[in-house]
């Protein structure tokens, strides 16, 4: 696929998407725009043209990305509308409904997508749906540039505001397990950089496990599990913290904070 692709918002998820693509060898034309020079620069120097004209390059282009914030949304599609006519726009602003997108894009043939940041190193979950009239070949388009990033799913937009919550702000969380795990290794003697490579590369294997082998979570903890050893020792530890429920209420919170800004900024 050589089609020419416009990020439009290059700050850390732009940035990432670009460099992800870039990584997995995209061989169309990438094109950053930014208001803000110092976002670009480090773009520039791996080969991709930069802009701060939306309008210029969406014109350009053959598939649009637009990351800004969700309030920023309407702006950028007005702005941009006459040349985004028939094209593919990729939106990854959270909380904005393809009712929307259509609403302010009705010419053009829209996907909403949720990824996350772990696309910087080619292994996001990207969640996207689509307007009606983006065609079966335009989907295996839009699924091919995702893949780039990690693995992706389409599914129906109800769940986007949970998929915001577990996978879109999932690595937060998941720094926070990182981090404990580090400490804990400080706590019982390990050097910090062994106790943190140790801690991040047993998190993301642990992942490829579960993803790769195609079996449930509790089936690799039972793999790891032996009669009265270290692991059912911890694991009894980690239970008594309640860590399941802690999750679970971070992450409806998470959904309701989606559902609440969306609210908030009548993006319906």
């Amino acid at each position: 696929m050589n089609d020419t692709i416009a990020v439009i918002g290059a700050g850390m998820m732009g940035s990432a998407i670009i460099k992800s693509l870039r990584k997995g060898g995209y061989e169309g034309k990438i094109i950053a725009v930014d208001i803000a020079p110092e976002k670009l620069a480090d773009l520039e120097k791996l080969g991709v043209k930069v802009s701060s004209d939306n309008r210029l390059s969406a014109a350009h282009a053959d598939i649009i990305f637009v990351i800004v914030k969700p309030g920023d949304v309407e702006k950028v599609l007005k702005e941009i509308s006459a040349e985004i006519n028939g094209k593919l726009v990729i939106s990854v602003a959270a909380t904005v409904p393809l009712n929307f997108l259509k609403k302010h894009a009705s010419e053009s043939k829209v996907v909403r997508i949720m990824p996350n940041l772990c696309a910087l190193v080619q292994a996001a979950y990207t969640a996207y749906c689509c307007t009606e009239n983006v065609t079966e070949k335009e989907k295996e388009k839009v699924k091919s540039i995702l893949n780039m990033m990690g693995i992706c799913d389409e599914v129906d937009e109800k769940y986007m505001d949970a998929i915001t919550a577990v996978s879109g702000s999932g690595p937060g969380y998941m720094s926070i397990i990182i981090e404990a795990l580090t400490y804990a290794g400080l706590k019982v003697g390990l050097p910090r950089n062994i106790a943190l490579n140790c801690a991040a590369q047993t998190v993301m294997g642990t992942g490829k496990l579960v993803i790769d082998l195609k079996e449930d979570p509790s089936k690799i903890k039972d793999m790891t599990t032996t009669p009265g050893g270290t692991t059912i020792e911890a694991i009894y530890q980690i239970e008594q913290s309640q860590i399941r429920p802690a999750m679970i209420r971070a992450i409806e919170e998470a959904t309701k904070k989606s559902q609440a800004i969306r609210e908030k900024l009548n993006l319906t």
